[in-house]
């Protein structure tokens, strides 16, 4: 495997979550990596890249590209003979104005140009594409109907929207087109990693869509009083970077894995986990929240009745047998991932 094009990779989005954990997991297994960055100036966020390159002298290379220009991934694309598409546009909900504008077009203008790159790039053989469970259900509602209630690769979120759900929508809308790109030629092949959420110790410092602060509101406080019941498919950081590589190693991988452990997780239980290890925090919730006051408070913390009725109390299983027996993952004990995740966000907030 070793010397020119055949080790040699492209992961778009580096400096993210997932692609720090990856770019760092390829330099470990040997291969020489190429990753783009949207500004090579931001010191904070090139930070761990420039520290990788440092201890894995002449196997890293960096390159500026916007996933909004055309044609900006062509450098990075030459010669390589696996693309990872991890880079996607994210904005915290609150951020969005405009569901159209701010995500959707985004996502499937650089899905596209990312594609028109590999298109343009003969040495490239496959695409593994960085999806979610986001582009499979768009409400929890949805799996209820799936086949014996549980999450399964089989089938495509159809229930978001712009209006309703637009990170979901623009993911779902992005790996469609993905799809449609590689039935409509012969030369590379695509594979979609298709998370839960992702959580985990983070490589990259925190940003404004930083997986750390997707628990922020139980970390910092929020549900002092009691646990809303909502509970979430989750994946761990270093499952999906290794689901990546696995997709890309295994000539017989095909499709779409779900990576995500087999059972959901509640703000409750997530509270529960930590408190083992940090008993005095008092901010972390001792108890669950009746149903009740969520359906009547819920709208005062931005929860339409919609959601709420489409989300809350409601736990299915995931179906990840695809990804243990043809990616090979292991999936860690949730309490691991979890405490990480926990300690990585303390860690952040004592730097800040």
């Amino acid at each position: 495997m070793a010397g020119g094009g055949e080790k040699t990779v492209v992961v778009t989005g580096g400096s993210g979550f997932v692609g720090s954990h990856l770019v760092r997991r390829l330099l470990e297994r040997g291969y020489e990596v190429r990753t783009t960055v949207r500004s090579i100036a931001n010191p904070a966020k090139v930070g761990p890249l420039r520290r990788m390159r440092e201890e894995f002298p002449g196997r890293l290379a960096l390159f500026e590209a916007d996933l909004l220009r055309e044609g900006s991934f062509d450098e990075a694309m030459k010669g390589c003979r696996v693309v990872f598409h991890v880079a996607s546009p994210f904005f915290m909900p609150e951020k969005i104005k405009d569901g159209r504008r701010d995500m959707v077009d985004p996502a499937l203008l650089g899905t596209r140009n990312v594609l028109a790159s590999v298109d343009r790039t003969p040495t490239v053989e496959r695409l593994v594409f960085t999806s979610t469970v986001g582009a499979i259900f768009g409400n929890y509602a949805d799996v209820l109907d799936m086949e014996d209630q549980v999450l399964s690769e089989r089938y495509f979120n159809t229930t978001s929207t712009v209006e309703n759900n637009p990170y979901h929508y623009a993911k779902t809308v992005a790996e469609r087109a993905a799809w449609d790109a590689e039935a409509a030629q012969g030369r590379w092949r695509m594979v979609s990693v298709n998370p839960g959420l992702i959580l985990g110790p983070s490589l990259a410092p925190a940003s404004e869509s930083g997986s750390l602060f997707l628990l922020e509101e139980l970390f910092k406080g929020y549900f002092f009083y009691g646990a809303p019941d909502f509970s979430f498919t989750t994946a761990d950081v270093r499952e999906v970077a290794d689901a990546h590589i696995a997709a890309a190693e295994n000539p017989q991988a095909k499709g779409r894995y779900i990576v995500a452990a087999q059972t959901m997780t509640s703000f409750h239980e997530m509270s529960r986990i930590i408190r083992t290890r940090y008993p005095r925090d008092l901010r972390l919730p001792r108890a669950p929240l009746p149903h009740w006051p969520v359906r009547i408070l819920g709208p005062a913390f931005g929860l339409t009745q919609d959601y709420i009725r489409k989300h809350l109390g409601i736990r299915f299983r995931v179906d990840n047998s695809r990804s243990v027996r043809e990616l090979g993952i292991t999936y860690r004990p949730i309490e691991q991932t979890v405490l990480d995740h926990y300690e990585a966000w303390r860690r952040q907030r004592d730097r800040g």
